[in-house]
């Protein structure tokens, strides 16, 4: 892991995310790059052209300078050593330019999507899944409550034999060869040689914790393994992201859009 991304926003919350990938990079030996990115306020206020573009302008303009100004003073009290790369979006076509960012990356690191938070500036619909599915890059989702000092101790592994689930796993590598613990949860008709396999896999990869096995109903994963979470005082989810795109707009699987929607721990997805 040589290069992670990190989108910020104008939230406060943008400081734990900057936070927790500010860490991760420092561990890694890896270059951090803090990419700013929201919509122009015009764009996310219809009611702007409605009543008047021009007038509204000059006012949708200064609101935008400072969100930007509020996410460049988060941005420079994490960069003390000055080891983190600040990059902006292009507003035009914000998804695009996100987009293409992430491909020069090999971790996002990104944050649930908060429909309460009014200051973090107007972000694209369904973000965080597209940006999933259409760059490829593991993404670690960071809960918008919440703050996580220590991250991969105890992390719950979640695997079916399919290759969302097998793109995770080796993306966890990192957490997994330095956890204390690691739980594999599985469907109980994929338990028995697919976990043996994976375990052997993981041997062969340098994972030296303990492993503990768990199994999961077909109903409701999502909500299942956000509560065996919890029951094991995990502090990483592993998952693949399960969905396809179709004409830009992902349509996810049952447990990720659970997942996304409801997470209280980190979460580390692939598709």
């Amino acid at each position: 892991m040589k290069s992670i991304l990190v989108h910020i926003d104008a939230s406060p919350r943008s400081a734990e995310r900057l936070g927790i990938a500010h860490r991760l990079a420092r561990e890694q030996g890896a270059q951090l790059t803090a990419l700013y990115g929201v919509l122009p306020t015009m764009l996310a206020s219809p009611w702007a052209a409605a009543g008047g573009l021009s007038e509204a302008m000059p006012l949708l303009a200064e609101v935008d300078d400072e969100q930007r100004q509020r996410a460049r003073v988060l941005f420079d009290l994490a960069n003390t050593a000055g080891d983190i790369v600040w990059a902006e979006a292009g507003v035009e076509a914000l998804q695009g330019s996100l987009f293409e960012s992430a491909l020069y990356a090999d971790l996002l690191v990104l944050g649930q999507g908060d429909p309460q938070d009014m200051q973090a500036g107007a972000l694209p619909p369904d973000m965080v899944p597209s940006l999933l599915a259409d760059s490829g890059k593991p993404a670690l989702v960071i809960p918008y409550v919440g703050h996580f000092e220590r991250i991969g101790q105890q992390v719950l592994l979640a695997w079916k034999p399919t290759r969302e689930s097998a793109a995770a796993a080796t993306a966890a590598l990192p957490w997994l060869r330095s956890a204390a613990q690691v739980h594999l949860v599985g469907p109980a008709e994929h338990a028995g040689g697919d976990t043996a396999a994976l375990q052997a896999w993981l041997k062969q990869q340098g994972v030296g914790a303990p492993l503990q096995v768990h199994q999961v109903g077909e109903e409701q994963v999502g909500d299942a393994l956000l509560s065996l979470a919890a029951d094991v005082g995990a502090d990483l989810l592993v998952m693949g992201c399960y969905g396809h795109s179709r004409a830009r707009e992902l349509v996810l699987g049952g447990a990720s859009r659970t997942v996304l929607r409801s997470m209280t721990l980190p979460v580390l997805m692939a598709h």
